[in-house]
């Protein structure tokens, strides 16, 4: 053991013979605990996720019993902590309004009290990020366990994906194809059990990326929430991070140059979530690291995309990811593109894929025979973009990747709403939409509209996807041409505020370009007639929010938080 008892955090308020000692262990005792229970060993926070909204998290009190089960069993004391839910269709405007929230709850509850370790129960898209961002500023061994993905949807013998047969039945109603009866039987057979959604979204996503930076036990990122494997990863989680405490193994100490990059190419091999971007690089900026939009590039540029799954492929779900050899067998498929000597919760990324296998090479595709060449997501600049956007070519339309068309233009959301299916709308299967105030700042929140429905009238004509353009996000289970994070966003004045009905945008995906064909006098002039709208919220977490958080770019956290050192350790009298 690298640490003694007398090393703990937890010592410092049950291992002293003081009054306040005295009192704190007296509490412990209020609560049925006897001495011998807590005394000298770690005390384990295990974060949990769940609420009676929290979809995506039915499970989790029943999985924090196991978590506790395993620290018991490993000499430790498990406390069980709730923290805010993030619940992707619930909360409004936007799960992303509250990630940072999460993080500085994780990383508050972990500074001002007892705890030596921490285990990290989150999967519904942003509350992954969260927690290991509000750990690593913590500083102290913390593990994740990840909700795993719910059951595949069932609907008249066709396999149904979460969020991408929403959006695609959805269109065909709209369109006359399906009757109200059919969609309500699709919406019953769509979630079938606890957990995150079945597609490669951003749960899964940002699960498969926690895994490759080291942060959870091996294969943990692919077990689904209802399978009795994953009760069992997480008894050996609650087991693993009594070790870590002892060893002194803290996040920081796993996150380096090689883990970021292991987890944005097991990201670009996984045909993953645009969302993914923003969230990395908040956590290597949290963890000291250099991580930006061209590194992104340059790594899909290099990696293909070999999972066949959903939105990208039309069959695949995550239950078929994990019988085909799960994210163990993933990431060895990925071997020759990671550095295999990256640490991990578990010794090295080498050591958790070692003998990994795939039994289904057209769900896990060989670098070989890719399902697509490179990676899924490629980054865009140009006059439109000067700081970048992103688009996820993968599951766009091919011959959308070059195009050049008039910008339909919608102010914000509302907007877009009253006026998308007017009949007297000027709008094209060749038109370009465009929507912003739906950024960081203009949503706010950075809410996930980026995937904008295509008109009614051009529904009836046959057309499925269009060229998008926004400064918003879309759910990682969305598809089509839909170019997202455009930066600086409107609600800062970038150029994207500027853009009017007709004027030419060009498109084009293989030269990494997204740009507005307007003369620059004309921008110029436009530049200076342009002004700000009121911030809509004055008080409260929403206003801080608004005064701090960054861009796309940057990653959308807040900027005291993801700068500084560390707020010290509660001094204790």
């Amino acid at each position: 053991m690298t640490k003694k008892p007398e090393d703990l955090r937890s010592h410092r308020w049950f291992g002293v013979e003081t009054m306040r000692s005295a009192n704190h262990r007296s509490r412990l005792m209020q609560l049925g605990f006897g001495q011998p229970e807590f005394r000298g060993k770690p005390v384990i926070g295990i974060i949990n996720t769940w609420s009676d909204l929290m979809h995506c998290h039915g499970h989790f009190r029943e999985r924090a019993q196991d978590v506790k089960r395993g620290v018991w069993q490993a000499g430790g004391v498990p406390m069980e902590i709730p923290a805010m839910a993030l619940p992707e269709v619930f909360q409004k405007p936007s799960t992303m309004l509250y990630r940072n929230f999460l993080a500085m709850e994780t990383e508050e509850i972990a500074r001002s009290l007892p705890l030596d370790g921490l285990v990290l129960m989150g999967g519904c898209d942003k509350t992954g990020p969260a927690l290991i961002m509000g750990a690593i500023s913590m500083g102290i061994p913390a593990i994740y366990v990840p909700a795993g993905p719910m059951l595949r949807g069932n609907w008249r013998g066709k396999k149904l994906g979460s969020g991408s047969d929403v959006w695609k039945y959805y269109s065909e109603l709209r369109a006359g194809t399906i009757k109200q009866s059919d969609w309500n039987e699709m919406e019953a057979g769509l979630s079938r059990s606890a957990g995150t959604c079945m597609t490669a979204g951003t749960a899964s996503t940002m699960a498969i990326a926690a895994e490759a930076l080291g942060l959870t036990l091996p294969g943990a990122a692919s077990i689904p929430a209802v399978d009795s494997a994953h009760p069992r990863m997480a008894a050996a989680a609650g087991s693993r991070i009594v070790g870590m405490v002892w060893e002194d193994l803290t996040v920081t100490k796993l996150l380096d140059q090689r883990s970021l990059d292991n987890a944005v190419a097991a990201t670009m091999a996984f045909g993953g979530s645009t969302n993914a971007i923003p969230h990395l690089i908040a956590i290597a900026r949290r963890a000291g690291i250099a991580m930006d939009l061209e590194r992104f590039d340059a790594i899909s540029a290099r990696v293909p995309l070999i999972a066949n799954l959903r939105p990208n492929g039309d069959t695949h779900l995550m239950e078929d990811f994990f019988y085909a050899g799960g994210s163990r067998g993933f990431l060895a498929t990925l071997a020759p593109h990671l550095a295999l000597d990256a640490v991990t919760v578990n010794g090295t990324l080498g050591a958790q894929i070692e003998g990994a296998e795939v039994y289904d090479r057209d769900v896990i595709r060989g670098l070989d025979h890719p399902f697509y060449p490179e990676g899924g997501v490629a980054i865009l600049r140009g006059s439109l973009a000067p700081d970048g956007a992103v688009i996820k070519h993968s599951a766009a339309s091919p011959e959308k990747l070059r195009h050049t068309g008039p910008a339909v233009v919608f102010e914000d959301y509302n907007d877009l709403d009253a006026r998308l299916d007017d009949p007297n709308l000027n709008v094209t299967a060749d038109s370009v939409l465009v929507l912003r105030q739906a950024g960081p700042q203009g949503g706010p929140g950075f809410p996930e509209w980026g995937m904008m429905p295509i008109p009614k009238k051009l529904l009836a004509q046959g057309v499925r996807d269009m060229v998008r353009v926004s400064d918003a996000r879309m759910s990682g289970t969305s598809y089509g041409t839909c170019v997202l994070h455009v930066a600086p966003e409107a609600a800062l004045g970038g150029p994207l505020a500027l853009v009017r009905d007709g004027d030419m945008i060009s498109l084009d995906v293989p030269g990494r370009r997204i740009d507005l064909l307007v003369d620059e006098a004309e921008l110029a002039a436009r530049r200076a007639a342009w002004t700000p709208r009121v911030a809509p919220q004055q008080r409260g977490w929403t206003a801080l929010y608004q005064r701090s958080v960054g861009q796309a770019d940057t990653g959308c956290d807040l900027d005291f938080l993801e700068r500084g050192e560390a707020t010290p350790e509660p001094e204790i009298h």
